[in-house]
C-alpha cells in the first residue's frame, strides 16, 4: 500500500465508528481549546507589555534617584506620625510624593561610578495650569521623554528635541476639556502653559501641540504632557527666576546609561556600586519584572490544566483504537495475509490516532480564535476601555501551529500501544477470529 493510500485509508477508517470518534475528538477539543486560549492570553498581555515597555525607558538605561536617609522620620518611611519637612526633597509628580533632590555634584558623582557611560539629569517642573481654546485652565503635570523612550500616540508625532520651537504632546483625556473637537483638531493648535517663579510672578509660555498621547499601562508621564527640550528649557528658566544657581540646579532623578551588552550580573554590580555611592538604580526589568513574572506564572498554571485535559483525552484515543483493533481483527489478518507488513499496519493505526488529534486540535484552535477575538473585542469597550491598544487575547500563527503539532504528537503517542498490538497480530489467528 502506497503512502497516499495509507493516509486515505487511515482517514476513512477514523469514521467507521462515528459516535466513538466524535466523543474522542470532543475530549481533545476541550484541551486544545483551553490551551489555545491560555496561550493567546499570554501572547496578548506580553505583546502589550512589549509595545509599552519603551515608554519606561531603554533596556540599557536605568532611573537613578538619591537614596533617602535611613531613619524613622525620613519622608516616605513608615511612621505613626507626620514626616518632618526636608528642604532637600522635591515633588516627584505623585500626590504627596517626593524624592531627595539631586544636585549637579550628585550628577558628577554618578558619572564617576564604574560602568556608567552617560548621565541625563531629569528636572522637576511644576506648571500651574494649561489653557487652550476653551479658556478653562486645567492642572497638568509635565515630563520629557528620556532618550529611547516612546509614547503611544492617538495621533500626531512625538515632541522633537531638535526643534527650537516649544512643542507638546497632550494626553487624550485633555482634548475635549481644552476645547478641541477631536484628536486631529488638537494637533497644530496652540496651548498656553503657566508657571510661577520663586518671586511669585507667573509666566505664560505658548507651545504647539504636535501629538495626542493614548492612556497606557506604562507611559512616560502617565497623564502628563510631554515636552520637547525647547519647551522644557523655557519652563525651567521661567520657574527658576529669582533662584540662585545652586537652588535652580535641583533634579528629580537621572537616567544612567550603561553598556548595552551588559549581563544581569554586570547590571547588579552597577546597581550595587550606585547604592554604595548613595543612589538607588531601577532598570526597566526591575519595574516590569514582577508584572511579567506574575502573568507568565498564571498562564503557565492555566496551560498546565489544558495539558491535563489533553492527557485525559489521550486515554480516550487509546480506548478508541483498542476497540478499533478488536473490531478489525479479521481485517488486520487479511491485510497481513495479502502482504502488508507489520510496519505498515502500525503506521495505519498511528495515522488514525494522529488524524483524530488533528481534528480535535484544529477545531479547538479555530473556535478558540473566534472566542478569544470576541472576548477581547467585548472587553476592549468595557472593562479594558482605559487600556487602549490592549488585545487581551492575541494569537500568534507559530504558537497556533505548535499547539496543533503538540496535540497531534500526544495523540500519535497515545495510539502507539494499540497500533503495536495490531502490528504484532498473527494473520492466521486473526483470520480465525470471530
Amino acid at each position: 500500500m502506497k503512502t497516499g493510500d495509507l493516509i486515505a485509508s487511515a482517514v476513512s477508517n477514523t469514521f467507521r465508528s462515528k459516535t466513538r470518534t466524535i466523543l474522542t475528538v470532543l475530549a481533545i477539543f476541550i484541551g486544545a481549546f483551553t490551551l489555545a486560549l491560555t496561550s493567546g492570553l499570554g501572547t496578548g498581555i506580553n505583546r502589550y507589555i512589549d509595545d509599552t515597555v519603551s515608554g519606561v525607558g531603554a533596556s540599557d538605561a536605568m532611573r537613578v534617584e538619591k537614596s533617602p536617609e535611613r531613619d524613622v522620620t525620613a519622608p516616605g518611611t513608615a511612621s505613626s506620625g507626620p514626616s518632618e519637612y526636608d528642604p532637600d526633597r522635591v515633588n516627584n509628580g505623585m500626590p504627596g510624593g517626593s524624592v531627595v533632590a539631586m544636585t549637579a555634584e550628585d550628577i558628577d558623582s554618578i558619572r564617576q561610578v564604574e560602568g556608567v557611560l552617560d548621565v541625563d539629569a531629569i528636572r522637576s517642573l511644576s506648571p500651574d495650569y494649561i489653557e487652550a481654546v476653551s479658556g478653562t485652565q486645567y492642572v497638568i503635570g509635565v515630563s520629557s521623554l528620556v532618550p529611547a523612550q516612546t509614547v503611544v500616540l492617538a495621533t500626531g508625532a512625538e515632541p522633537n528635541d531638535a526643534s527650537s520651537e516649544p512643542e507638546v504632546v497632550i494626553p487624550v483625556s485633555y482634548v475635549e476639556p481644552l476645547g478641541f473637537e477631536d484628536d486631529a483638531d488638537a494637533v497644530g493648535s496652540t496651548v498656553t502653559i503657566a508657571v510661577t517663579d520663586a518671586e511669585r510672578t507667573q509666566h505664560l509660555i505658548d507651545a504647539t501641540i504636535v501629538g495626542v498621547a493614548e492612556d497606557a499601562l506604562v507611559s512616560p508621564g502617565g497623564s502628563s504632557a510631554l515636552l520637547n527640550s525647547a519647551l522644557s528649557d523655557a519652563l525651567f528658566d521661567a520657574q527658576s527666576t529669582g533662584l540662585t544657581v545652586d537652588q535652580a540646579e535641583r533634579y528629580l532623578s537621572a537616567t544612567v546609561w550603561f553598556d548595552p551588552e551588559a549581563t544581569e550580573e554586570d547590571i547588579e554590580a552597577l546597581t550595587a556600586r550606585l547604592e554604595d555611592a548613595g543612589f538607588t538604580g531601577t532598570t526597566v526589568a526591575d519595574q516590569l519584572g514582577t508584572v511579567t513574572t506574575v502573568i507568565d506564572g498564571i498562564v503557565l498554571v492555566l496551560n498546565a490544566f489544558a495539558i491535563i485535559a489533553l492527557l485525559a483525552a489521550s486515554f480516550g484515543i487509546v480506548n478508541t483504537l483498542f476497540m478499533s483493533v478488536q473490531e478489525r481483527t479479521r481485517e488486520i489478518g487479511l491485510m497481513k495475509a495479502m502482504g502488508m507488513g507489520s510496519g505498515r499496519v502500525f503506521s495505519l493505526f498511528s495515522l488514525e490516532a494522529a488524524f483524530i488529534g488533528f481534528l480535535g486540535s484544529a477545531i479547538g484552535v479555530v473556535l478558540a480564535m473566534f472566542a478569544g477575538t470576541a472576548i477581547s473585542s467585548a472587553l476592549s469597550t468595557s472593562l479594558l476601555a482605559e487600556l487602549p491598544g490592549l488585545t487581551l487575547i492575541a494569537f500568534d500563527p507559530v504558537s497556533i501551529a505548535t499547539i496543533i503539532l503538540i496535540v497531534m504528537g500526544i495523540a500519535f503517542l497515545a495510539g502507539t500501544l494499540p497500533a503495536a498490538r495490531a502490528a504484532r497480530a498473527d494473520p492466521v489467528q486473526s483470520l480465525r477470529y470471530e
